[in-house]
């Protein structure tokens, strides 16, 4: 867009058109992400955050963001990395009207054009020398981007691997916990799905107290050491679950490990679930 731009400054292109072609694609795209959202629910998510690069706050962070800003997040996110891909899915997941949608994704969308075509345009000598000197440089320009392409892919995919790594333990499995519900050990379980989430699905585990992620660490009077403490979340790999757990691990705390599958697992096993009240 930056190069349509100023390219259009120079009079070779309509800048009006430049941005309407953009803005059509954008909602395009985000309307076929909210459909899927839509239809599939929080399936989608989990996909999109397993082979994300920062699968750990993937939709976590945009939850959060949906919570404070609601479907403004929409028109906010394009501009926050991250966020402005999960947002449409999200969006559908929790059932935003296809209006309201259409209206704020529309306004986002047409934003965040703007703001590229607009610098595009002011900035369009520094660009046209910008793609001269690439097309005289040809191959070894090409090579340059694609090693930038390349050593940032490689750079988020040994964080991943470090994250993973750090958040490695032992899981306690959906029956080992029912097996330790059943016999009154009275189990500390605590729900980290962002609220947004917890309130979209409507059921949670019985007894299990939502408590936010970064709140962990302040809410240490309520993970008594003597008790099993057991975390559980429905992102991939229970990314949120371990982190959690680690924050407590590395405070002294020996009884405490994520649930192996989640809440998913839990449902899927067929044991029961506890309506949530209405807020």
């Amino acid at each position: 867009m930056i190069a349509a731009a100023a390219l259009a400054a120079r009079g070779e292109y309509s800048a009006l058109a430049v941005g309407a072609v953009a803005v059509a694609a954008c909602v395009i795209g985000d309307s076929i992400l909210y459909a899927v959202g839509r239809a599939y629910g929080h399936r989608v998510m989990r996909l999109l955050c397993g082979i994300s690069l920062s699968p750990d706050s993937c939709v976590r962070q945009t939850s959060l963001q949906f919570e404070r800003w609601g479907g403004w997040t929409l028109v906010l996110g394009k501009f926050l990395p991250g966020i402005g891909t999960v947002a449409p899915p999200l969006a559908g997941v929790m059932r935003t009207g296809w209006p309201t949608f259409l209206a704020l994704g529309t306004l986002g969308s047409t934003l965040w054009v703007g703001a590229a075509v607009g610098a595009g345009m002011l900035f369009h000598e520094q660009v046209t020398a910008l793609l001269a000197w690439a097309q005289r440089q040809g191959g070894p320009a090409l090579a340059v981007l694609a090693f930038v392409l390349v050593a940032y892919i490689s750079f988020k995919w040994w964080e991943r691997r470090r994250f993973y790594k750090t958040i490695r333990m032992a899981r306690i499995t959906v029956q080992e916990l029912r097996d330790v519900i059943g016999r009154k050990e009275n189990p500390v379980i605590v729900d980290l799905r962002p609220h947004a989430e917890r309130t979209q699905h409507g059921r949670s585990i019985p007894g299990a107290r939502p408590i936010d992620l970064a709140e962990v660490d302040r809410q240490l009077a309520q993970f008594p050491k003597d008790r099993e403490i057991v975390f559980f979340c429905s992102c991939p790999n229970e990314a949120s679950a371990a982190s959690a757990a680690k924050v407590l691990m590395d405070l002294g705390y020996t009884r405490v490990r994520p649930l192996l599958g989640g809440i998913d697992a839990w449902s899927a096993a067929g044991y029961d679930l506890e309506a949530l009240a209405r807020q």
